[in-house]
């Protein structure tokens, strides 16, 4: 009896900013937000691409309904000639395909204690796909940005209140990061019309930056001669060591690797089970800061290198394999990537207060028959 009214009294509790460090249960308020995004089961780490009702979701508020045939993208601000865009009119633009791997910032956040309180990612939100669009330089270079232009803002129709501040989602890009060639403004996903959850009818991707750079629903795009100061870019995504910390804005995907669960699952603690003997072990790794150079492979503390495979692209996830002869026991698997810039994931989580940027090391509890 004393447990259902301890949790009666904590559930009646005003829900804390998003942020703020917790211990025990998850809150309602995490429960709910868990409801309404989901991550990708680690089992399709088994596809190169993943199919889109798998890549991970996050949608800070509502999905707009937007009807295409009278939606438009408007491109203004530090330009010499400002744009409109019907969607039809962009599909006869010169477009590019790019296969890319997203990651939330958020990601594993719920691993780290005591625990911020937000979006309660576990290590599954993450998805690699193929979007297909108009390149955001070529639009850029039709409306001829101004030599004094510092950053382009992207907002989206998606509309609420966060931190108390009602605001359409908006975040900005240097203009260097805006003119790369594969930044690109998306209008398919492996090769089929966006899906509602994922930006129809038109999103912005930037390879090797976090996903919440990569604004959908985009309704404008503004060039900006001073840095843009919106919650999301000042407020949101910053790595801070308290609350009144500034912090630094959160930018590329840290190196990161994941392994596909190898055997079965126990249904409701999802720990694994398989059967002794020869078991080839595969995952994939990926990093915004430079190719995937090496995964090392850890049974039971001992560590070894993974035989690694070809990447689809440049900021897409690379597969990895290791074979493994499993002897009956209860063992713990673990991969630990390292990129070309020699940056390695960590075996103990740095904390910060929003939860961002985790990319410690996966661990599997494995029970071998």
């Amino acid at each position: 009896m004393s447990k259902l009214i301890y949790r009666r009294r904590q559930s009646a509790r005003p829900a804390p900013h998003a942020g703020e460090p917790t211990y025990g249960p998850l809150t309602a308020e995490e429960l709910q937000l868990a409801v309404r995004n989901h991550s990708m089961p680690l089992e399709a780490l088994r596809e190169d691409i993943t199919p889109p009702g798998l890549h991970y979701v996050l949608t800070h508020f509502d999905i707009p309904h937007i009807d295409a045939g009278s939606w438009h993208l408007r491109i203004g601000g530090a330009v010499e000639r400002s744009l409109e865009l019907s969607l039809a009119a962009l599909k006869k633009d010169p477009a590019i395909s790019v296969p890319v791997t997203l990651e939330c910032a958020g990601n594993g956040r719920s691993l780290l204690k005591p625990r911020p309180l937000s979006q309660p990612w576990t290590l599954e939100a993450v998805g690699t796909a193929v979007w297909t669009g108009v390149p955001l330089a070529y639009l850029l270079a039709q409306a001829r940005v101004e030599p004094e232009a510092v950053e382009i803002v992207f907002t989206g129709l998606d509309e609420g209140i966060q931190g108390g501040v009602r605001q359409q989602y908006a975040r900005s890009l240097p203009i260097a990061e805006a003119l790369r060639a594969d930044v690109v403004l998306a209008y398919k996903m492996n090769g089929s019309e966006l899906p509602p959850q994922h930006g129809y009818p038109l999103r912005l991707v930037v390879p090797g930056w976090y996903g919440m750079t990569s604004v959908k629903w985009l309704q404008s795009i503004q060039v900006v001669t001073v840095p843009f100061h919106g919650f999301q870019q000042s407020v949101a995504y910053r790595y801070q060591h308290t609350a009144d910390d500034a912090g630094a804005p959160v930018s590329r995907i840290r190196i990161r690797s994941l392994m596909l669960p190898p055997g079965i699952p126990d249904f409701y603690t999802r720990r694994r089970i398989l059967s002794r003997g020869p078991v080839m072990l595969r995952g994939r790794a990926w990093s915004g800061e430079g190719a995937v150079t090496g995964v090392d492979v850890g049974i039971d503390g001992k560590w070894a290198p993974a035989q690694l495979e070809k990447a689809a692209g440049a900021f897409a996830w690379r597969g990895w394999s290791f074979p493994w002869v499993a002897d009956p026991g209860e063992h713990e698997l673990a991969c630990r990537a390292t990129d070309a810039t020699g940056a390695v994931q960590p075996l103990e989580q740095h904390w910060n207060y929003q939860g961002m940027g985790n990319n410690v090391v996966q661990r599997v509890k494995v029970r071998v028959e």
